[in-house]
């Protein structure tokens, strides 16, 4: 098992700290290998004096079901909780005023779109205004840190689902990631990361030993994790991507779709370490609620073989050219943005879904934007801690 940021900062507690205020973004699934609560690990030490909780999108117990689901601020255990998902996204200089250093410990989905990076980013330029440090407890990339995917984020597509230069499945943990955005915002924060120990970048989160503690609603097991940094381009559509069932995610479809038509559309390449399994499904709130969907359950059967979003790309390339009179894109708003389509701001390329729709082979994108993954790559070299 490997040992968390948290961990190894309870243990080794930096000097400095001592005497200081602090405040913790966190969520509900922000624990140690024995379901401990990370505030409660440092309530129970003497470093420091835990002030004030912070919480991302879908709200400290992670209970807001969808996208624009705002929570408010609260209390818990006699600490004020404030949510970075409600009026604002971001914090504001009161906030700050209740402590002298930011703890963030936060999981992550190892996908561009997830907003808790954002989140992060923000507080990082908060803390910069105010000159307070940030100190970043680290934990896995459930996906895996090897395995970059996808095209570089165009800035004409920045939204609070990508503020930075990188591809859909990046392959950093959350530590590296925070070392990656004070690299590109206007003014770096004083950051700290505390790395965790026998983490490997091959790991996918059973691999760790940890157990797995939903970070948001509709990503309940590692499964629908893994299949994310794919399916979650449903989003941006009238297709299914599961909400409203007990398998978010994992299966997507709609009233409209053809099982053998779709099928069809697909080749060996599209789906590798994955298998297609033709359903039935009837969610039970979200779009297509009550009534009964025809689409499909994504089975991986090979982690490192399996590409989340060359897969869902060819789905949704099949989709467009076999459903042309039913598929629809989804209108704004999405994540705060008023104008532009959803599904642009999720592929980060507002040039991909006309390129998909007029059949473009999904080898041919990937090879075009190798280039950029190279360059990307060679970047994210400095940020690496493992």
């Amino acid at each position: 098992m490997i040992s968390l940021g948290i961990k190894n900062f309870i243990e080794s507690p930096p000097t400095w700290l001592h005497g200081k205020r602090l405040g913790l973004l966190c969520n509900q699934a922000s624990v140690d290998e024995n379901f401990v609560h990370s505030r409660d690990l440092i309530t129970h030490d003497t470093v420091g004096k835990l002030t004030c909780l912070f919480s991302p999108q879908h709200g400290f117990f992670a209970e807001k079901q969808d996208n624009m689901v705002e929570s408010g601020h609260h209390s818990d255990k006699n600490l004020p909780v404030f949510s970075l998902y409600g009026n604002s996204r971001r914090p504001d200089s009161a906030m700050f005023d209740l402590f002298d250093v930011l703890l963030i410990d936060l999981p992550d989905a190892g996908t561009r779109v997830y907003t808790f990076m954002y989140t992060m980013a923000y507080c990082l330029e908060e803390a910069a205004r105010q000159q307070k440090k940030v100190v970043v407890l680290d934990r896995p990339n459930p996906v895996g840190g090897d395995i970059v995917e996808g095209n570089i984020l165009r800035d004409d597509c920045r939204s609070f689902v990508g503020l930075f230069p990188m591809p859909m499945r990046h392959g950093l943990t959350f530590g590296e990631l925070a070392l990656f955005i004070n690299d590109h915002i206007p003014q770096p924060a004083q950051l700290e990361v505390v790395p965790m120990l026998g983490w490997k970048r091959h790991h996918f989160y059973p691999d760790t030993g940890l157990p797995w503690v939903y970070p948001s609603p509709n990503l309940p097991t590692f499964l629908s994790a893994l299949v994310y940094p794919g399916q979650v381009i449903w989003e941006g559509t009238n297709i299914s991507e599961g909400r409203g069932t007990t398998m978010p995610f994992e299966l997507f479809g709609a009233p409209f779709i053809r099982h053998d038509e779709i099928l069809a559309r697909l080749t060996a390449r599209d789906l590798p370490g994955c298998i297609l399994r033709p359903v039935c499904f009837e969610p039970v709130s979200n779009k297509w609620a009550n009534e009964v969907c025809k689409g499909f359950q994504l089975h991986v059967t090979d982690w490192h073989a399996f590409r989340p979003y060359r897969t869902s790309l060819a789905l949704l390339r099949a989709i467009m050219l076999t459903c042309k009179e039913d598929f629809l894109l989804k209108d704004p708003p999405y994540e705060y943005e008023y104008k532009r389509p959803p599904l642009d701001l999720i592929l980060g390329d507002k040039d991909l879904k006309s390129k998909l729709a007029s059949g473009y082979e999904i080898v041919e994108l990937e090879d075009s934007w190798q280039p950029a993954i190279q360059e990307f790559m060679i970047k994210r070299q400095r940020y690496l801690l493992y």
